[in-house]
Formats: C-alpha cells, sequence, structure tokens
C-alpha cells in the first residue's frame, strides 16, 4: 500500500519519479484504510540524510499490508551539520517533542557518524537513551540500524562492541539461523545483505544478552536479531536497505579521502560486490591517477553502476513486510497504545509458550 505524502519532503517527489505509489495527502484523508504511522530517527550525516530517507521509506511503500503510511522523520538536535542539513531538517523534519504527542505505531533509527573512541562520548549518546526508552514503552517495535544497534547493546545490554582487523564492507551470504520467527516467515532461507563498519557484535554477545539471532552470516557475522521479548527491538548489523549503488559511493568517498591524504592507503573494494571485468576497469583508473592523468572527477561511476547487480532488495522488502504486518496486528483502534488488551508485553508474538 502506499506511501502518503504527509508532508512537503522531496523524498516524495523522488520516489514517485522512480516509480513509488505515493498518496497525497488529501486524497488518503478520504480513504478508508487503516493508517501506520511510522518514524524514521535520521542520524545520519548530512552527504546521507536524504538518500537514507528515500532507502527506508522505498522499503516501507513497497509493503503489502493494508494500510497507509504516515511516515514521520526526526534527529537529534545536538548532531553537526552544515547550513544545508539544518535548513533540510528544519523544513522538513519534526522534532522528538513532536512525536512523542503524536505517537507512533513503529520507529526505524538509522545509524550515525562516529567522532570519538567510545560511543559512550559520543554527542547522541544520552538523547539516543532517551529516545530508545520511550518508544520501547511506547512504539510497539523499533528496527535499530548498524551503529544503533550498537549503541543499545552496550547502554541496555552492557555488551560493547569491538573493533575488527580491517573493515567489514561487501555484500555477504546470510542463512536463516531460526525460522520460526514471523520476521523471516516466507523469506528465503539464504540471501544477501551489504555490510560496512569497522566494529562488530558477535553472537555469543547477543546470547550472552539473551537476544534471539534470526539471521547470520559465516563471513560477515550476525545480521538480524530480536529483543528478549521478540519483537519491540529489532537488530540490524547489516544495510538491507542500501541502493545498489551505495558501497560504490562509498568506496569512491574512500578513494577521494585518499587522494586528499586522509587514508595511508588505497582502499580495497568492498567484497562480492564488483565482478571482475569492473574490477579491471577500476584497476585501470587507480593506474591512470597514480600516474598524474586522472583525478577523482574521472572516477567511472557511471560507467561501474551499470554492472551492479541488487541481490538483497527482495528479502529486505520481505522482511520489513513481515515487521510492518506484525505491528498492524498488535496495534489497536487507537493506534498509540503499543499491545493490543490482552497481549503479553513480554511475549507480543506469543513464541515463548
Amino acid at each position: 500500500m502506499p506511501l502518503v505524502a504527509n508532508s512537503p519532503l522531496p523524498t516524495f517527489e523522488r520516489l514517485q519519479k522512480e516509480g513509488e505509489t505515493i498518496l497525497p495527502s488529501d486524497n488518503a484523508a478520504h480513504q478508508d484504510i487503516r493508517e501506520l504511522h511510522i518514524g524514521l530517527l535520521n542520524m545520519m550525516p548530512d552527504t546521507a540524510l536524504s538518500a537514507t530517507e528515500r532507502q527506508f521509506f522505498r522499503l516501507i511503500g513497497e509493503s503489502n499490508q493494508i494500510a497507509q503510511f504516515y511516515m514521520h522523520p526526526f534527529t537529534l538536535s545536538n548532531l553537526d551539520r552544515n547550513e544545508k542539513g539544518k535548513e533540510h531538517v528544519e523544513k522538513y523534519y519534526e522534532t522528538f517533542e513532536d512525536i512523542k504527542k503524536l505517537g507512533l505505531d513503529a520507529l526505524i533509527i538509522t545509524g550515525a557518524n562516529v567522532t570519538q573512541p567510545e560511543l559512550s562520548k559520543e554527542a547522541f549518546w544520552q538523547p539516543l537513551i532517551e529516545v530508545i526508552d520511550w518508544a520501547y514503552e511506547n512504539v510497539t517495535s523499533t528496527i535499530c540500524s548498524c551503529l544503533t544497534t550498537h549503541a543499545v547493546m552496550e547502554f541496555r545490554y552492557n555488551k560493547k562492541r569491538y573493533p575488527l582487523p580491517v573493515k567489514k564492507w561487501g555484500v555477504y551470504t546470510h542463512g536463516v539461523i531460526d525460522r520460526s520467527h514471523p520476521l523471516v516467515c516466507g523469506v528465503n532461507t539464504r540471501f544477501d545483505v551489504p555490510h560496512s563498519r569497522f566494529n562488530q557484535i558477535d553472537r555469543n554477545q547477543f546470547n550472552d544478552a539473551g537476544l534471539r539471532i534470526l539471521v547470520e552470516s559465516q563471513e560477515a557475522g550476525v545480521h538480524l536479531a530480536v529483543s528478549e521479548d521478540l519483537f519491540r527491538l529489532v537488530f540490524f548489523q547489516g544495510h538491507p536497505e542500501y541502493d545498489v549503488i551505495s558501497l560504490l559511493k562509498e568506496y569512491k568517498r574512500e578513494v577521494a579521502c585518499y587522494i586528499n591524504g586522509d587514508l595511508i592507503d588505497y582502499p580495497p573494494f568492498p567484497e562480492n560486490y564488483f565482478d571482475r571485468q569492473t574490477q579491471s576497469i577500476l584497476m585501470e583508473f587507480k593506474a591512470s591517477l597514480e600516474a598524474g592523468e586522472a583525478t577523482i572527477e574521472d572516477f567511472p561511476e557511471q560507467l561501474v553502476s551499470s554492472r551492479l547487480d541488487n541481490t538483497w532488495h527482495d528479502t529486505a522488502e520481505a522482511v520489513i513486510n513481515n515487521w510492518i504486518g506484525k505491528v498492524y496486528q498488535l496495534t489497536n483502534k487507537q493506534r498509540r497504545l503499543p499491545f493490543m488488551e490482552g497481549v503479553d508485553p513480554d511475549d507480543p508474538l506469543g513464541l515463548k509458550s
């Protein structure tokens, strides 16, 4: 069912041009279809702010649940933003105070840029705790993406992430290891997920915290896990929301950092992402760069992007569809109450018995 353009946020127009169904808010008001209100706490830096909106909005809008989706983006005021980022937030985003008054059925929290050696020293630390604590009591389910998973595992479960020997980035094969959970119902038992991170929480830490692991990769570790009540917190350690070009854009940024002297070594390729011919194209660019015959403006982005395959979006869409379906079932007609009367808040899915 469609997203409702409940604000002038440019993401709606961009998605409509890409073929997504976007319903004008005045038309939505006249349709007798259940509405779901979903928050997006977008903590990404300015360069990725709009792209992250589109990625998560797209996944929600592609759900086949019988509902109209009202999206409510907001951010944290103490995150460092440039003038363009501030203008975007002030013009199109809601405040957390507004969100608390409105109430939400579900919430998605993105990752963020890290500037400190310890997560607890980051500017977003205390405000993020406030949002998580509020959501746990007032929102049916919250998806924690990547760095937010690491932060919540530390401040809620006392499990601290640890650095990897090298950056884990690329597209990795995963398997469903717990097929009984509704989030993975009907999902391919083996599928790809992109990852991009320097740190991780491993399976022992998830298990020691009493959480339930649903999807894991031999190469990339745990991707999908759920809280002890099996639904109120959903943890992504990978990035199923990524566009097909997201890792290419990241690779290009790292090449630019190398050119500018911010990286000592030329960046390696994301794993399992570029085919051999694409790698040859990029190696030729590297040779030209080091010979002084090319600049970052000559990076063959358009040529390479046409050769990339998206091997994860369909499964990501299926998982989000399952998530939205359970939120839909568990929320009542008043919408802002987290669980229907008679549902055990410690076992909302009824899977523990």
